[in-house]
């Protein structure tokens, strides 16, 4: 298993996105949260194999319909997350 933190950039916060990608890492397994910076960014931490991370990540620089993303900043995260499933963080 490898993890990854994620920052989303552009137009992500009030349009859905954390709870597009809640529905969308649920659905390919991984574990982790979604919440949105004060900067307008939304931070991502996710957990599961290289090939799951890479699909949200593709999936991200989609976003929901309503988003519009500028750019997606991917690095290593040496943690693990200690739960399951993948949750909306405040």
């Amino acid at each position: 298993m490898s993890s990854r933190f994620f920052v989303v950039t552009g137009r992500v916060q009030g349009v859905g996105f954390r709870w597009w990608c809640r529905t969308v890492a649920r659905r390919l397994g991984v574990s982790g949260w979604v919440r949105n910076r004060p900067d307008g960014a939304v931070e991502v931490f996710a957990v599961g194999s290289e090939e799951v991370l890479q699909e949200l990540e593709d999936f991200m620089r989609g976003g929901p319909p309503a988003a519009v993303v500028s750019a997606v900043q991917v690095r290593e995260a040496p943690e693990d997350f200690p739960g399951h499933g993948f949750e909306i963080r405040r």
